[in-house]
């Protein structure tokens, strides 16, 4: 008995002594940002907003990010060791608006069918259908007049964090009445410089760059 309990007293300092050693040099800090109501994170869990305390225990790193709507986000990571630079007490993150977010605006046309319907003959809505496509991206891919279908090429522009790829897509709605299907078709990647060819990398974006977001209303009044 008096063995078993000496066996339990020495895994009981031994256990004392290694939460000791894991925790005691572990570092506090105050990371703040620009911006009072964005989103902060720590290693993927959100902590609060515009201001957090956080733990960084001995020999550990975490990672912290910055969030909010229309800005870029900012991403910076602590280590508490030896051979790395000593912990500040606090930390302040300046918030970067995002070029992607002010070149665009939140439209309903965007990556939906809009039906516009003309009393004009086909021959001459086909042609303003052209001239209006081509007015806002020259790079044809694919015409028919036959069938009533316009493709242009994607359209690419690229951003501090983000890729936008855009284009336009006509097809025939109906003859009697005479209506056009116009599509604007807007993506996203959030990485700068993505390949047009990447499709995997774009998702459907809710907003449109602001050199598009006249389309639909001179295609309206066009016709």
């Amino acid at each position: 008995m008096k063995l078993k309990y000496l066996a339990i007293m020495l895994l009981a300092l031994l256990m004392t002594s290694v939460s000791t050693e894991v925790f005691a040099g572990k570092k506090k800090m105050i990371v703040s940002t620009s911006e009072n109501d964005a989103k902060i994170t720590v290693d993927g869990v959100t902590m609060g907003s515009g201001q957090v305390n956080i733990v960084v225990l001995d020999n550990s790193c975490v990672t912290v990010k910055a969030e909010k709507v229309g800005f870029l986000t900012q991403t910076v990571t602590f280590c508490n060791r030896k051979t790395a630079a000593k912990l500040p007490k606090s930390y302040y993150i300046e918030m970067v608006r995002d070029d992607s977010y002010d070149a665009s605006i939140q439209l309903d046309i965007a990556n939906v069918d809009m039906e516009v319907r003309t009393q004009k003959s086909y021959d001459d809505a086909w042609r303003l259908l052209n001239q209006i496509v081509v007015g806002y991206i020259d790079a044809i891919e694919i015409t028919d007049k036959e069938t009533g279908y316009i493709r242009t090429s994607w359209e690419v522009q690229s951003f501090s964090q983000a890729t936008i790829r855009t284009r336009i897509i006509v097809k025939l709605g109906s003859d009697d009445p005479l209506s056009f299907k116009v599509k604007l078709v807007s993506e996203i990647s959030n990485s700068p410089m993505t390949s047009v060819k990447a499709d995997e990398m774009f998702k459907e974006w809710d907003r449109v760059l602001r050199k598009y977001a006249n389309l639909m209303s001179e295609v309206q009044s066009r016709l």
